[in-house]
């Protein structure tokens, strides 16, 4: 589904991405973990458009994407969350989703021009939100909502948009233990349907219990690659990234 082949960026003398190499299978759940300034948010930015490339390819569905614009990337079926909250605060849950939807379309406005046609993406906002069961907030302000409900809606949002691909950095940062234990459930729901995800994530226990398989980046490089009991016990990674 991706190759990201030999990627390099350098910012002035730092090499954040170096030499760096990995493929996403289809229908799974990738982890990307590392300790802090090992390149992991770099690579979410190569690979959705935000920054350019130095060295090196990134291939999505048996097309190279290396440096297109960040729309023809999102055009292509790639849907990102960010890492820090990006809902517009005075729109209502429904009319951040209504973007989502008609973003492909580049309508924006349409979103809210309310007519008959309309229905059919009120239902899918509606199911959506069920999914993460958010419905009862749907004509609530972004601004109203707490930290841990943003991020749901986010998700939500990232989900709704058109896509093949998800990529969510951080879903499950500065939520209480319960909200992470439903985040979880989501992506492993989202798994059973045949999606294919990336995420970065600092919490080890979270990662464990949601990957399929977990990359190991190291001063942009990969170190370990492989499922959730072998990057545990994997000595390289407990130096690296526990610690240890």
């Amino acid at each position: 589904m991706l190759k990201i082949q030999n990627l390099t960026k350098k910012f002035g003398g730092v090499k954040a991405v170096n030499d760096c190499s990995f493929e996403i299978k289809k229908g799974m759940i990738t982890a990307l973990i590392g300790p802090n300034g090992s390149g992991k948010t770099t690579l979410f930015n190569l690979v959705s458009g935000i920054l350019k490339t130095d060295d090196g390819k990134i291939i999505f569905d048996n097309q190279n994407i290396t440096n297109l614009a960040i729309e023809k990337i999102s055009n292509l079926g790639i849907s990102r969350l960010f890492q820090k909250p990006s809902l517009f605060k005075n729109l209502t849950v429904k009319e951040n989703l209504f973007l989502a939807i008609n973003e492909q379309d580049t309508k924006f406005w349409s979103s809210f021009v309310k007519t008959s046609e309309d229905k059919s993406d009120e239902g899918k906002i509606m199911r959506i939100l069920k999914s993460v069961e958010m419905e009862k907030f749907i004509d609530t302000n972004a601004k109203d909502l707490s930290y841990g409900q943003k991020r749901l809606v986010e998700i939500a949002r990232a989900i709704l948009n058109q896509h093949k691909f998800l990529m969510l950095d951080e879903p499950a940062a500065g939520v209480n233990p319960k909200l992470r234990e439903k985040i979880k459930k989501i992506l492993l729901k989202l798994k059973e349907k045949n999606e294919t995800i990336l995420l970065i994530e600092h919490d080890m226990n979270f990662t464990l219990k949601t990957a399929d398989i977990i990359i190991v980046l190291e001063k942009g490089k990969v170190i370990a690659q492989g499922n959730p009991n072998e990057i545990k016990s994997n000595p390289r990674v407990l130096d690296a990234y526990l610690g240890a």
